[in-house]
């Protein structure tokens, strides 16, 4: 799970808000939008101004680039792009963008030499780092998790990249087509005769042979959805604020009781700790929703900490997976 705690191991220092994209300053009416200079605001409440709509920009972090996919528009650049291909699905990319590295380390020659609109990052990058990248190009800066408001969160990201490449009509369809998909399965699951099931959403990773579960609580973005979609989540434990993740031991599951379907995501590209490294353990084959067959993982490819397009993959293998 190297891959992933760059993203919530950032858990609880990853992550930015944006705190003015719903409010970012109007356009001004023009015929031609590309033309006109476009101002947003950023997660630190700095303006913003772009002379037209970015059309070459680099994505540092995958929830961003995930936003410029679905608004139509190919990144240029976009940060470990093997492992943004492996981890989101719901967003393939359509181009061919140059690989800027780490999500953590991006490079600064790589990113100049695209000579890119628009780089949008998070604040998980360094201050220095984001110093250097306002000498390449403007930097927008968002929020990539808030535990108060994470589906708000999500849409306000989608907003601002929107603003800043002219995309918004596609962001509000993008978010009209989420509702949709919420209000659909949420019918499918009561119909199912499913509403209020308990579920423990996770994910898993060893280190020095010790298993770590990562909890998605009520306060993480899955840990919404599942919510919204007529769900009851039964972690008890507490979330950090940014993630709403926790992170606990084998021990720690047996406070989940009967009834419980514990669902998963893992990917082919990691070892799956669940069936392999927690396969002989005595604590993880007595608890009761693994003695029940109520275990079940989830499709690849699913990124937990995406944008209305992974969220919609993940609504439809719930809803697949409790049905069936």
């Amino acid at each position: 799970m190297r891959r992933l705690l760059i993203t919530a191991a950032a858990v609880t220092a990853a992550a930015l808000a944006l705190s003015g994209c719903g409010s970012s300053e109007p356009a001004k009416a023009s015929a031609d939008t590309k033309s006109e200079k476009i101002t947003v605001t950023d997660a630190n409440g700095a303006k913003v101004t772009l002379d037209h709509a970015a059309t070459k920009v680099v994505g540092t972090e995958w929830n961003v680039v995930e936003s410029l996919v679905t608004l139509g528009v190919d990144p240029v650049g976009v940060a470990d792009v093997k492992g943004y291909t492996a981890w989101d699905k719901a967003a393939p990319l359509t181009g061919s963008p140059k690989d800027i590295g780490t999500r953590g380390e991006p490079s600064m020659d790589t990113i100049a030499g695209l000579a890119p609109d628009l780089i949008v990052a998070t604040t998980d990058l360094s201050a220095s780092a984001i110093k250097q990248m306002k000498k390449i190009a403007p930097v927008l800066q968002v929020k990539a998790a808030n535990g108060a408001d994470q589906i708000g969160q999500m849409n306000d990201t989608l907003d601002a990249v929107a603003k800043a490449t002219g995309k918004e009509s596609e962001a509000k369809a993008a978010k009209t087509e989420y509702e949709a998909k919420i209000a659909a399965g949420r019918k499918a699951l009561k119909d199912a005769g499913l509403a209020g099931t308990q579920i423990a959403m996770a994910d898993g990773y060893s280190a020095s042979n010790q298993v770590s579960v990562r909890a998605y609580t009520s306060g993480s973005q899955l840990g919404t959805v599942n919510e919204a979609l007529g769900l009851k989540n039964v972690w008890k434990l507490k979330g950090d604020k940014d993630y709403g993740l926790a992170t606990t031991d084998v021990e720690g599951l047996t406070g989940l009781g009967k009834g419980t379907q514990f669902l998963y995501i893992g990917n082919k590209s990691e070892t799956d700790v669940f069936t392999k490294d927690l396969a002989g353990n005595a604590v993880w084959k007595s608890l009761p929703f693994v003695k029940s067959g109520d275990v079940h993982r989830l499709d690849d490819g699913i990124w937990m900490f995406g944008g209305p397009k992974s969220m919609e993959q993940y609504i439809d293998a719930v809803v697949s997976t409790l049905t069936k």
